[in-house]
């Protein structure tokens, strides 16, 4: 009996205090993130300034390696030139909740005060998980992007449909199997195509040294303008982490070139991908990256 009652007092810290709307969980994400920026305006560096917001079990790649626990990436975060000391700021651009309100995301704009100037202005994108004491970081990226004027203005979030009522590790199960069955198609058919027919109409992409590509369309170009039928990489998922009403969820995993890299150049690097589903009996499409 205590057993059962540890567990359900457990559990119910784990809820919400109270029931949100899909807009009131998105709002109070943004405000969360938004908080934690404001609080990183006094810290002395990278790693100062993210640790606050980091899940103990976050994941994060720093200069091309992936770390996953809090202390490993705020090392890493230290031991990197990528990553100096200085003031960091960010602004949200978008969010994202899961149905049940208990995982999100976040993307916006970045800048640092020190470093490399060319490499001052930046892109992130967060996932986060609700905790008992508030939403924190789980998987965390950040890139470069040229200097220069952006919009900041912000676009609608991303709020979920029906969930998808079963067992987690189902639901885990099924986003792995989509981002398998993404890489299979893409080397079938090449990344362009597959990148076309796996996003979805408002999915982001941050790669590249410029602003964000929105759309499953111009995501398409931006990997591949080429129109190749084969793919340069394939790519699995080592890690996933879904939302328990099963329409969210972030996969880790790793990418590897299909051929040997040039002389110096890694075979392999690490990435996260957030993904929805609409509701029961529909597909997996990423939704930023």
């Amino acid at each position: 009996m205590r057993r059962f009652l540890a567990f359900i007092a457990a559990l119910f810290l784990a809820l919400p205090a109270h029931a949100q709307s899909p807009q009131e969980a998105a709002d109070a994400l943004l405000a969360a993130d938004r908080a934690f920026a404001t609080a990183a305006a006094s810290a002395a560096d990278s790693a100062a300034a993210l640790a606050p917001m980091f899940d103990a079990g976050v994941w994060m790649a720093v200069s091309g390696r992936p770390h996953l626990g809090r202390e490993a990436v705020l090392g890493a975060l230290r031991a990197s030139p990528a990553y100096p000391a200085g003031a960091m700021s960010w602004t949200p651009i978008r969010a994202g909740t899961s149905a049940d309100g208990m995982q999100g995301f976040t993307f916006g704009y970045l800048s640092l005060t020190g470093g490399d100037p060319a490499r001052r202005e930046r892109k992130y994108l967060a996932y986060w998980v609700r905790r008992p004491d508030g939403w924190r970081v789980i998987a965390y990226r950040q890139t470069p992007r040229g200097a220069g004027e952006v919009s900041r203005e912000m676009r609608a979030p991303s709020l979920p449909g029906r969930s998808v009522r079963g067992a987690l590790m189902a639901h885990q199960a099924s986003l792995a199997a989509a981002e398998q069955a993404f890489s299979d198609r893409a080397q079938r058919v090449g990344l362009s195509a597959a990148f076309a027919e796996y996003g979805r109409e408002d999915a982001m992409n941050m790669g590249g040294p410029g602003d964000f590509t929105f759309g499953a369309a111009a995501i398409s170009q931006v990997v591949d303008a080429s129109g190749a039928t084969t793919s340069p990489v394939r790519w699995s998922t080592e890690r996933s982490v879904v939302a328990v009403s099963g329409d969210l969820g972030v996969s880790i995993g790793t990418i590897r070139l299909n051929r040997p890299p040039p002389e110096g150049q890694p075979a392999s690097f690490p990435f996260f991908t957030v993904w929805r589903r609409a509701g029961p009996g529909a597909p997996w499409r990423y939704m930023a990256e």
